[in-house]
């Protein structure tokens, strides 16, 4: 029987790699409601010429087409507000594009977390054989020697399966990060972190293990409030939790 994740245990490695939040959800199909607010939302065109978004629907849809017997999903965030902003009067860049590329940062922080739990798993495997050989119940016996060659995320040791993802594969990262109860999709249709706002990458491991203990999405907290959808200067928060791209300055730019 395979061991449980321990959700503590990854949860305190994430914040310790610096990591702002981290959370845990079963891998499931993303609920109804949702999906088909996002084929509403592809129907109307509101992607703009980002035809990537149409693509690969169903995995976009259930991470567990993206890993063969997915389990669960670790969503992260990792904050990018600048210490220091830009002076006025010079050349402004998105605050996201103060440091190095963010991909970069993210995939080396969620490969050392995924080796981590690798780890992990691999600990809990050796103890559990040398336990059941001294109680002399049997031993560990899966030969491994035979097996077929397996990427990095597969050792000899720790049969875990799993990817990481930062911005490189069809998935709902900010639906994911509400579902692992980081915190909600405001009506500006980003996610909120409870006192500390929306200034955050995302990233996720899928893994085909379950864990002993998953979050619960956070309450929509945005109440009668509607600054955001007053603020933006060309009306591309057309609505409540729907953004228009082809008004976006962001996507314009």
């Amino acid at each position: 029987m395979k061991k449980l994740l321990s959700s503590d245990r990854i949860k305190a490695e994430a914040l310790r790699l610096g990591f702002s939040a981290c959370g845990l959800a079963p891998a499931e199909a993303v609920d109804e409601t949702v999906a088909t607010a996002f084929r509403q939302w592809l129907a109307d065109g509101c992607q703009a010429e980002m035809a990537y978004m149409q693509n690969y629907e169903d995995k976009r849809l259930d991470p567990r087409l993206l890993v063969e017997g997915a389990r669960t999903v670790i969503s992260v965030a990792l904050n990018y507000y600048p210490a220091k902003k830009l002076p006025e009067g010079e050349y402004q860049i998105a605050w996201y594009a103060y440091g190095k590329d963010y991909h970069d940062v993210m995939k080396g922080k969620l490969k050392e977390l995924f080796e981590f739990i690798e780890k992990e798993v691999s600990f809990s495997k050796e103890t559990d054989s040398t336990i059941a050989s001294t109680n002399n119940i049997g031993t560990y016996t899966e030969n491994y020697a035979s097996a077929p060659q397996v990427p990095v995320s597969q050792t000899s040791a720790s049969p875990l399966q799993g990817r990481i993802f930062c911005d490189t594969a069809p998935i709902l990262e900010r639906y994911w990060a509400w579902r692992t109860g980081l915190g909600w999709i405001g009506k500006n249709t980003q996610l909120i972190i409870p006192h500390a706002g929306s200034c955050f990458f995302l990233g996720e491991i899928i893994l085909d293990r379950e864990a002993d203990n998953y979050d619960s999405p956070q309450r929509n907290q945005c109440g009668s409030c509607t600054r955001c959808l007053d603020a933006c200067p060309t009306k591309a928060l057309e609505a409540p939790f729907r953004l228009n791209s082809e008004r976006c300055l962001s996507y314009l730019t």
